[in-house]
């Protein structure tokens, strides 16, 4: 693969049976495009902890996806609330979800922690008021 292939879509933030779609779309394409089973793994558990957190927390965002020869990108990004406090929002356990979500069994705080396990890079950016972007990557060599 010369070059750079990209799948973009909307994570709809007003439905969590939708949440998961994108993350078994991209797992889907990448299986076609024949990457280990062990890299789709990471990259799916990764991307679905993102699209919860989007529909949870942002009412939802978009999701870019590059696979190159070196890695798969996936860029989150949204205009939700932002993160107050990053280092805070990282450890374990810590979760800012309403009492409703976590009835449904969502929130228990370990979206963002797994997305860090699950990649070989992760970056946050976010602003109260303005919105979150999220760039992880997984390493195919």
């Amino acid at each position: 693969m010369s070059e750079q292939l990209l799948f973009t879509f909307d994570v709809d933030g007003d439905d969590f049976t939708s949440a998961g779609q994108a993350s078994s779309q991209v797992k889907r394409n990448l299986r076609q495009l024949g990457i280990s089973p062990d890299i789709i793994k990471r990259v799916s558990i990764a991307m679905y902890e993102g699209e919860i957190n989007m529909v949870i927390h942002a009412g939802g965002g978009t999701a870019v996806v590059a696979v190159t020869e070196e890695h798969i990108e996936i860029v989150l990004k949204d205009q939700g609330p932002g993160i107050k406090d990053i280092e805070q929002a990282m450890q374990e356990g810590f979760s800012t979800a309403p009492d409703d979500v976590r009835s449904l069994g969502f929130g228990a705080g370990m979206g963002l922690p797994n997305m860090k396990r699950y990649t070989d890079y992760m970056n946050i950016e976010s602003e109260v008021g303005v919105g979150t972007t999220i760039t992880m990557r997984v390493n195919l060599m």
